[in-house]
């Protein structure tokens, strides 16, 4: 079956354009939903109309999408969770909550399935991709930190520094008790 798309469809082409689909996917998905419609002579004039309205969307979108990439570029989210000493998570940080702490960031609703990460199950920083369309996809950090993990370092800090002065004690009293003798 041949359809005309009047609309940009994922995967498939851009609004004008002529392209052969199952007889199945044409019926039953693109033409219910007004993303296409059957191709025939007579269309041939409405499909420039819609290819030229689709070129201009297409700009517009490519410009938001720019400056929405440099900003995603620029975000480093940082998760606290729950760690063995293998430093893997006895949870695990999922996309949804990366979305959303994403969309919180920005300020934005950028949907949970572009988000392109699998839920991150090991301590460190993680690349992730947000997938906003076939040529932008820009690509921000995400760390995941031990629970407790900076007062461990105060305390292990704290810990180092009464062994060095306890050990000063110790050398200051040798050296006290040798020059005594």
């Amino acid at each position: 079956m041949k359809v005309l798309l009047k609309v940009d469809v994922d995967n498939l082409g851009f609004a004008g354009e002529v392209h052969k689909v199952a007889a199945g996917y044409g019926r039953n998905y693109l033409i219910p939903k007004g993303l296409a419609v059957k191709a025939s002579a007579t269309l041939t004039n409405q499909a420039e109309s819609w290819r030229k309205q689709a070129e201009i969307r297409r700009a517009e979108q490519r410009k938001e999408f720019e400056t929405l990439s440099e900003r995603i570029r620029e975000v480093h989210l940082s998760f606290t969770a729950r760690a063995g000493s293998s430093g893997k998570l006895y949870g695990s940080i999922t996309t949804a909550q990366i979305a959303d702490e994403l969309n919180a960031a920005l300020g934005l609703s950028i949907d949970r399935r572009k988000v392109g990460a699998e839920a991150l199950r090991q301590l460190g920083d993680h690349p992730v991709v947000v997938r906003l369309n076939a040529d932008f996809q820009p690509e921000f950090v995400v760390s995941v930190v031990a629970e407790g993990a900076e007062e461990d370092e105060t305390e292990s800090e704290t810990a180092v520094a009464d062994i060095e002065v306890e050990a000063e004690e110790e050398t200051d009293a040798a050296v006290v008790e040798e020059e005594a003798e």
